[in-house]
């Protein structure tokens, strides 16, 4: 447990310390994430980048699990 908190603080550092390149990727806009944009209403569902997101984790948790 100690050394996954000591990980995510690691990732969460990174993140920031890389913050404004981070925003320019374009997760959140990929083909796929759903937009429903009606008068005042806006609805947004990032399916496509929550799977990505999804994956790069599982991967890197299976990875540090080995």
């Amino acid at each position: 447990m100690q050394r996954l908190l000591i990980i995510f603080g690691i990732c969460f550092l990174l993140a920031g310390l890389l913050w404004p390149f981070l925003s320019k990727v374009p997760f959140g806009r990929l083909p796929g994430d759903i937009l429903i944009n009606k008068p005042n209403i806006k609805i947004f569902f990032p399916v496509t980048s929550m799977l990505l997101i999804s994956l790069i984790l599982s991967l890197i948790m299976w990875f540090f699990r080995r």
